[in-house]
């Protein structure tokens, strides 16, 4: 089962490693506060109050677009969102020597190809290191859009506030903790992830998508993302969440000793069946052209083929879907009932 205490990380978990040999900026203060979740003002400012028939079905058409390891572009109700970017040169925690990764396919997408119109409404970051909070293209971002809106844990504050150029629109969620986007027709979830530290560190984020209705309370579930498959089965379970599509590493990534980087497998079908997911989209934040000394020793363990048979047999009516990095992702949700 996994749970927030477990340590794993993407990309191999190689920036935890890595992070014990070079970077002091990657220790993270324990005691400082992190900022209380408010309201986000993004480029579609439409209210979910007197939304029409077609508006609502438009909404929950919902749009992924893979930007290789753990990038993303998703349009979810009426929004664009940036995740997790890496769009200013290769992944080297600050150690090439140790691992140097570079995209296989969208090697020259750059900053300035995804500020483009239609441009994006939100920078969405799940961890403090990396491979998800990529300082070079963090400081790309805040010197051509300062005000582009940014939510994020309150792990990745170091690296943000060390940035030339900074946000000036942050907001910082604990596990738990919510705010909105999209005028309010938006709520972004934050969930418990995985422990990148000793066991009393704060975790890092996963996500949960909902379109708001009328009522606030009146929730659906749309997109849940986490990028290590780590999850704490209790805080799902306690919350009865669910989520439409579930974006998640379906094979497991590992060290000698059946050390566990990212995990996958059965973890990522008892997750699908928790949030009773309509589709999954397996992730390949493995797949990189990679060099340095650790490449060496990260294996794999299953395979998308043996993910498939364990979702037929547990959850027969979710559908497998595989993203083409590049190629939009087009998914077109019913109602949750």
């Amino acid at each position: 089962m996994a749970t927030t205490t477990t340590t794993t990380t993407t990309m191999g978990g190689l920036h935890r490693l890595i992070s014990r040999s070079s970077c002091s900026r990657r220790t993270f203060a324990a005691s400082t506060p992190p900022q209380r979740p408010r309201a986000i003002a993004v480029r579609v400012r439409s209210s979910s109050a007197g939304v029409t028939k077609s508006q609502r079905q438009r909404q929950r058409q919902v749009k992924l677009t893979y930007l290789e390891i753990n990038s993303w572009v998703w349009e979810v109700g009426g929004a664009r969102i940036l995740v997790d970017p890496i769009l200013a040169g290769n992944l080297d925690f600050g150690a090439p020597w140790l691992f140097d990764a570079a995209k296989k396919r969208l090697k020259n997408l750059g900053v300035q190809d995804v500020l483009q119109p239609p441009g994006v409404d939100l920078l969405l970051i799940t961890q403090s290191l990396d491979d998800h909070c990529h300082a070079r293209t963090l400081a790309q971002l805040a010197a051509a859009a300062p005000d582009l809106p940014v939510v994020t844990t309150p792990n990745a504050r170091p690296v943000l506030a060390a940035l030339p150029t900074p946000f000036r629109d942050v907001t910082y969620l604990e596990p738990g903790q919510s705010t909105n986007c999209n005028g309010g027709g938006v709520r972004i979830l934050a969930t418990p992830g995985p422990v990148l530290g000793p066991p009393w560190q704060r975790p890092e984020n996963g996500y949960i998508m909902f379109l708001l209705q009328e009522e606030e309370e009146d929730a659906e579930g749309l997109v849940y993302y986490e990028p290590h498959c780590v999850y704490d089965r209790s805080f799902l379970e306690k919350e009865a969440l669910r989520a439409d599509v579930v974006i998640t590493p379906v094979v497991k990534q590992l060290l000698p000793a059946n050390f566990t980087l990212v995990a996958g497998q059965e973890d990522a079908v008892e997750l699908a069946s928790l949030l009773r997911a309509r589709y999954v989209v397996p992730m390949s934040n493995g797949d990189v052209d990679a060099k340095g000394l650790l490449t060496a020793v990260v294996t794999t363990e299953g395979t998308v083929e043996a993910f498939k048979d364990m979702l037929a047999d547990t959850l027969p009516e979710a559908q497998l879907l595989h993203p083409t990095p590049g190629v939009p992702l087009h998914i077109h949700l019913p109602h949750l009932t």
